[in-house]
C-alpha cells in the first residue's frame, strides 16, 4: 500500500519556505472560523505562535470562501513582524494590552484567541509576569464577554508525574510549581469567571511543547549540541508536537468552547526520552551527544488523547520532526533565541 504524506518529505530550506509551512491550515480549520460567522481576532499575535497562526486562520478563511477577517493585535515592536502579517492579508492593529485605556479601541468580534502572556524572564520581574498572566486576561474578559474564546495555557500547571503514568490528563488537578505556572493558573481561573459570569464560552488549551525549526525543546536540544555542550537529562522526558499542528488544534478548539470552559491539553501523542531525542539529532548532525544530570523518575507530562480524538494525529511525525530540525540547525538556520527551558523542574523561568 502506497502512503501519500501530508506535508513534503523535504525540510524547510529557508524561512519563507519555513513559514509557509508553519501556515498551512489542516482540514477542518476553515470550517470551525466561517462557523464563528464574522471576524476573529488574535491578541498577542507578535509573539513567536502567533503570526504562523494568524496566516493559517487568514489561508483557512479564504479556503472556505469567507470574507471575515483576521485582526492580530500586538504592539508589533517589530515593524517586519506587522509587514509579513499584512502581505498574507490580516489586519494589524497595534495595542499595548497592558495599557487598560486600549481596550476601547480594540475591534469587535466573532471569536477571540488570547496567545498574550509572560514566560520568559518571569524570574526577578515577577511583578510583571503577574501583571500579563492575570490582569490582561481580566482586561479582555470584560472587552469580549459572551464572544467565544480560546485562551492558550501551558502543561505548567501541573505538576511533574511519573514516567509510566502515561501523564497529566484534563481532569487532573493543577499543582503549578513557581509563579509562572501560578499566574498561569490564575488566568484560567479568571477566563473561567468570565464563563459563569458572562456566559463567554471558553476553551482552555494547555500546551507543552510546540516544535519548529527555529524554537522548541528539540531545537534546544540541537542547539546545545552544535555549541558543544552536553545535554542535560535530568528532565528525563518529553511531549513535543509540530507547531503546523499545535496551530491548526488551537484555531478548531474554538468549536468546542463552552461553559464551564473545555479544557484541552495540546501536544503529541509520544513521551519521548530527552537522551533519545538528543541520540537521533546526533544522527542527522553528525554528532556524538554528551550528556550531563541522571534522568530523574518524573517529568512534565501531558496525555492529549482527547485533542487527537477531536482533531486526528499530528501531520508531521516526531521523527520527521527531528530530521529537519537536525539539518537545519546544522546547517546554520536561524534560531529564535527563546530557550523553552524545559529542563526546569522548579518553575524558575
Amino acid at each position: 500500500m502506497t502512503v501519500t504524506p501530508t506535508t513534503p518529505i523535504e525540510a524547510p530550506t529557508d524561512e519563507h519556505g519555513l513559514d509557509e509551512l508553519l501556515s498551512r491550515p489542516t482540514d477542518g480549520v476553515g470550517a470551525a472560523l466561517a462557523a464563528l460567522g464574522g471576524d476573529i481576532v488574535i491578541l498577542g499575535a507578535g509573539g513567536k505562535i502567533g503570526p504562523s497562526m494568524a496566516m493559517m486562520a487568514r489561508r483557512a478563511l479564504d479556503g472556505a470562501g469567507s470574507d471575515a477577517r483576521v485582526i492580530a493585535v500586538s504592539r508589533f515592536s517589530d515593524p517586519a513582524g506587522a509587514d509579513l502579517l499584512r502581505d498574507a492579508g490580516v489586519h494589524v492593529h497595534r495595542a499595548d494590552l497592558a495599557a487598560p485605556e486600549s481596550y476601547a479601541d480594540l475591534p469587535d468580534a466573532a471569536g477571540v484567541f488570547f496567545l498574550a502572556a509572560m514566560k520568559f524572564g518571569t524570574t526577578n520581574a515577577e511583578h510583571q509576569t503577574w501583571w500579563s498572566n492575570a490582569a490582561i486576561p481580566v482586561l479582555t474578559a470584560n472587552r469580549y464577554r459572551g464572544v467565544p474564546t480560546m485562551v492558550y495555557s501551558t502543561g505548567n500547571v501541573y505538576h511533574l508525574t511519573p514516567l509510566a503514568g502515561g501523564g497529566s490528563v484534563e481532569a487532573d488537578t493543577p499543582a503549578p510549581v513557581g509563579e509562572y505556572a501560578q499566574s498561569a493558573l490564575a488566568r484560567e481561573r479568571l477566563f473561567t469567571n468570565a464563563a459563569h459570569t458572562w456566559g463567554t464560552p471558553v476553551t482552555i488549551y494547555r500546551l507543552n511543547y510546540a516544535c519548529e525549526l527555529r524554537y522548541g525543546v528539540i531545537a534546544d536540544i540541537a542547539a546545545t549540541m552544535a555549541s558543544g555542550e552536553p545535554v542535560d537529562v535530568t528532565m528525563p522526558a518529553v511531549n513535543v508536537a509540530w507547531q503546523g499542528d499545535i496551530n491548526a488544534w488551537a484555531l478548531r478548539s474554538i468549536a468546542v468552547a463552552g461553559v464551564p470552559p473545555h479544557i484541552l491539553n495540546a501536544t503529541g501523542p509520544e513521551t519521548v526520552s530527552v537522551r533519545r531525542l538528543a541520540m537521533l539529532l546526533g544522527e542527522e548532525m553528525g554528532i556524538e551527544p554528551q550528556f550531563t544530570g541522571t534522568e530523574s523518575a518524573d517529568a512534565l507530562l501531558s496525555d492529549a488523547g482527547p485533542c487527537h480524538e477531536l482533531f486526528g494525529y499530528p501531520s508531521v511525525p516526531l521523527r520527521r520532526l527531528v530530521r529537519w530540525v537536525g539539518r537545519w540547525v546544522a546547517d546554520g538556520g536561524r534560531q529564535l533565541g527563546k530557550a523553552t527551558k524545559f529542563a526546569q523542574r522548579e518553575g524558575k523561568f
